[in-house]
């Protein structure tokens, strides 16, 4: 799936961590995909975003708030509430990754009221171009979920990845405005 959206180059820095957490067994009745956003910001702003779990909305566009239940550590929950408009009211998620050496987070949702059932999320964070400038940041994030009764797996898919490229374009716009409101100067990231 990867080799479709990043440079040979690329696919081959990337292999061992996309091994590790974005090839995913499927049990039936489910569907998963994955999601490629380059950002013009070090990983280390870019992380600063993604890490809070319990701070969404900080560039998750749908999600109107958050309550946490946990201290933000592996097992840590949180009770999210989603803007109007979309089919449900609220989810509860469970941290059940947080790598702060690699840049690791995965949740998985656990209750609330809508259909996206066993829902699993993994998002990795990779340095690209210079590194001695700081370079740039290519996000992943790939997900598994079970198919509703009703839809097919390419409706599921198209729906959820909807939601996870509007995130991603918000983590950019987030991320690179940091970046540039830290002053630490521009970045050549190689498309």
């Amino acid at each position: 799936m990867l080799q479709h959206l990043v440079s040979t180059e690329e696919y081959e820095c990337l292999r061992d961590m996309v091994g590790r957490h974005h090839n995913h067994s499927l049990s039936p009745g489910q569907c998963c995909a994955m999601a490629v956003q380059r950002i013009q910001a070090p990983v280390e702003d870019v992380w600063s975003v993604v890490r809070r779990f319990d701070k969404p909305q900080s560039y998750k566009n749908f999600i109107r708030s958050c309550s946490m239940m946990g201290d933000g550590t592996v097992g840590s929950t949180r009770e999210v509430r989603v803007v109007s408009g979309l089919p449900a009211e609220h989810s509860t998620e469970r941290l059940e990754i947080l790598d702060e050496d690699f840049h690791v987070l995965s949740f998985r949702v656990v209750g609330g009221d809508h259909r996206l059932k066993n829902y699993r999320s993994f998002t990795t964070l990779h340095r690209i171009g210079d590194a001695e400038e700081k370079g740039g940041t290519m996000v992943i994030e790939s997900y598994v979920v079970d198919v509703p009764e009703g839809n097919s797996p390419d409706d599921t898919c198209a729906f959820v990845d909807t939601i996870v490229k509007c995130n991603l374009q918000s983590l950019a716009q987030n991320s690179e405005s940091l970046h540039r409101t830290r002053g630490i100067g521009s970045l050549d990231v190689r498309t």
